[in-house]
């Protein structure tokens, strides 16, 4: 339920307006689209075990700190004005409140 909900439409507002800033042929970009594929195949199996899980928590652990120390920096540093105004408006603007909430 709080993949649905929470982290696809999280997922979504990054691939369609964050990452477009840097290319989706940057290495960078590329590293974050792959580690969302391997969430989304994560979240994906039916019978988690006690493994898997704590795969999940150990990677969504590890590409929220890639986010937040590499990968949004290197955004930040190279986007426009224009480029900030529409991902911080994508979040606001996002049918999931907690978008709201982390800005």
């Amino acid at each position: 339920m709080v993949f649905e909900k929470k982290l696809l439409p999280h997922f979504k507002i990054e691939e369609e307006f964050v990452f477009p800033v840097l290319g989706n042929e940057h290495e960078l970009i590329r590293a974050a689209l792959d580690q969302h594929a391997e969430l989304v195949r994560l979240f994906g199996i039916a019978d988690k075990n006690y493994d898997t899980l704590k795969l999940i928590g150990e990677l969504l652990d590890a590409h929220i700190r890639f986010e937040e120390r590499i990968l949004f920096n290197e955004i930040q540093a190279v986007a426009t004005p224009e480029q900030l105004q529409l991902i911080e408006a994508s979040h606001i603007n996002a049918p999931n409140p907690a978008h709201k909430e982390s800005k």
